[in-house]
């Protein structure tokens, strides 16, 4: 079969998209009128969300995208996470509400990975869907995850799977068929518990810090504090070249230091934390001694200096002519009547205090959001533009604020203990489903289950794409899991075998019928083959191969003395994985990553000995 060569994306980059599920109906100018209607209610919507997320190099933005090459007009947009690949899920649960919010929609996403949701749930896809055969079918709609599914003999719903649908086409199959297209519950489980938190979770995501900075860029801060994440990320890929600058602070000079607090993602504050780093002489930046109470803060400080410093070298003073205000904007007051809606201002008197920061929060957002500018000035840009409008609070009524700071959040997320990475490892992989006690989850092991799983391991058939790891009952108690059902796709897609094995079947049964006469010839043939065996046994008996090995304890003593006991060969498989595991003394090696991929977990060993 023959597929379309998928197009190449940059890494670290996720794409979003957003389809009418009925367009058919309505002129190439009706869709363009109502999907940039859309944009405005959806960004609205979604504003009190996205104003107090820290990004770490772009934010979630959607623009009107006309139809080309067969992709229906749409609005969408794209963002570059880089390490916080919480960026990427957070656009997933957004993607997850506007849907639900705007059923009308159809949403989908991808990274250059490919389907990652349907990655997140890589153990529960029926056979027919992999990478190759699952483009244009997976979408989020109505809140949900849907894929479109493949025809099989027992639905007519769907696509060949080796035919790749029009976005139109599966757009219109998934408004007519949605309860068909819904995605098994073991799969929109998996993607599910990967957002699960949210929106809760985005000030969970975040790390306040105390900071000696300039004033400047607490006043810069003060304004827009999303700033943040290109200071850091500026720091955090300097070079040579950029340290330049920061020879002589020209912009942040730093005998104006004030000590204030500083919003990071917690991505963002281990990457400035972590990073070695000791100023030049000639920069003025000093450091107290590593057990002054306050050297953290210092040094954050000094760092996160260091990256403003680094963004504002790297572009010239603009224009000193102010922007128009967002008032005049056409589009200014559909927002703020979009904002009120729902309910954006919680009730805060016009002309408050908290009324007036929630209000240029929102001409923050309009302006990097909502209007398309022709210009649109980089950070360091913004930086310098922030510096002229607005008025540098003076030094000493920052210092005045210092002693009113509230506490800093403690950082201690950032050590992780090996059973917390163990615990990690083991959610993530799903082996924990319960709050089960140690003594419950050990009763649960059996060695039964060890030689079992290489038994089947042995037995199964490879193929050119490799070995098939076996999912048998006893791993899964061993696991604590219950054996996997079949979905209905896969055995759909065993049903195309069915012809194949009758044949083979008619086959085995003739040779069967022509082996009768022979099996008085087998039992001498066998018996000769014993007789071997046994003078091998005997010459083995006494090398240090054979000696090796264990033999079966004889309770019954029915063996003559001086005769050679049959090898357990269960014992033998299960004790020499049990020394293996024993000598990577809780590391990872071969032992272990061969029972984990049989699906067999061993309890930590809690005999020295």
């Amino acid at each position: 079969m023959d597929f379309p060569e998928r197009r190449v994306m940059q890494e670290d980059v996720v794409q979003y998209k957003l389809f009418l599920i009925q367009s058919e109906c309505l002129s190439s100018q009706q869709t363009q009128n109502r999907l940039t209607h859309l944009t405005e209610e959806i960004l609205a919507k979604v504003a009190p969300l996205l104003m107090q997320y820290i990004w770490q190099h772009q934010p979630f933005n959607l623009k009107y995208h006309p139809e080309k090459c067969g992709v229906p007009a749409h609005i969408g947009g794209s963002t570059q996470f880089g390490d916080n690949v919480e960026d990427e899920w957070f656009i997933v649960y957004l993607l997850q509400q506007i849907t639900k919010d705007f059923p009308e929609l159809a949403a989908r996403v991808e990274d250059n990975d490919g389907e990652f949701l349907l990655i997140e749930a890589a153990d529960y896809l029926p056979k027919w869907l992999n990478p190759d055969t699952s483009e244009n079918r997976v979408f989020i709609y109505q809140g949900e995850l849907h894929i479109i599914p493949s025809l099989s003999k027992s639905s007519s719903v769907g696509f060949p799977k080796d035919v790749v649908p029009g976005v139109e086409q599966a757009l219109a199959l998934l408004s007519t068929n949605t309860e068909a297209c819904l995605a098994s519950p073991k799969i929109r489980t998996a993607v599910r518990k990967r957002i699960a938190g949210y929106p809760e979770k985005i000030k969970a995501g975040l790390h306040h810090a105390h900071c000696y900075i300039p004033a400047g860029i607490a006043s810069v801060l003060a304004q827009r504090p999303d700033l943040v994440a290109p200071a850091v990320s500026a720091f955090y890929l300097r070079d040579p070249v950029d340290l330049q600058a920061c020879r002589r602070f020209k912009t942040f000079p730093p005998d104006t230091r004030v000590l204030t607090m500083v919003t990071f993602s917690r991505c963002l504050y281990a990457q400035l934390q972590q990073q070695q780093f000791t100023p030049d002489r000639r920069s003025g930046f000093t450091l107290p001694p590593r057990s002054h109470p306050q050297y953290r803060a210092h040094e954050l400080g000094m760092k996160l200096a260091h990256g403003f410093e680094i963004l504002c070298s790297k572009c010239r003073t603009p224009s000193s002519e102010p922007d128009a205000p967002v008032s005049c904007n056409p589009q200014w007051k559909g927002f703020m009547a979009s904002l009120k809606k729902n309910n954006y201002f919680r009730g805060e008197l016009e002309g408050s205090a908290r009324h007036k920061q929630l209000t240029r929060s929102a001409e923050n957002f309009f302006k990097q959001s909502v209007v398309s500018t022709s210009s649109v000035l980089t950070p360091g840009e913004e930086i310098l533009r922030l510096l002229q409008d607005c008025d540098t609070l003076a030094v000493e009524e920052l210092k005045k604020q210092e002693s009113q700071l509230p506490q800093e959040d403690s950082d201690s997320w950032l050590d992780i203990t090996a059973q917390d990475l163990e615990w990690m490892l083991q959610e993530r992989s799903g082996i924990r489903e319960g709050e089960d006690s140690e003594e419950e989850e050990v009763a649960g092991y059996s060695l039964v289950a060890v030689s079992q799983g290489m038994k089947s391991f042995l037995n199964t058939m490879s193929s050119h794409e490799g070995a098939e790891l076996p999912c048998q009952p006893e791993c899964h108690l061993v696991s604590g899991g219950k054996a996997e059902e079949l979905d209905s796709d896969d055995l759909d897609d065993d049903d195309d075998d069915d012809e194949d094995d009758d044949e083979v079947d008619d086959k085995v049964k003739e040779e069967d019928d022509s082996s009768g006469n022979a099996e008085t010839d087998g039992t001498q043939t066998l018996d000769s083959l014993k007789s071997y065996m046994d003078q091998m046994d005997e010459e083995l008996m006494n090398t240090n191969i054979g000696q090796s090995f264990s033999q079966t304890v004889n309770s019954e003593n029915d063996h003559e003395p001086g005769e050679i006991q049959p090898l357990d060969v269960d014992f033998n498989l299960v004790s020499n994985l049990m020394e293996s595991l024993s000598c990577q003394a809780g590391l990872a090696g071969p032992a272990s990553n061969l029972l984990q991929s049989l699906g067999v977990h061993l309890p930590p060993n809690s005999d020295p000995a």
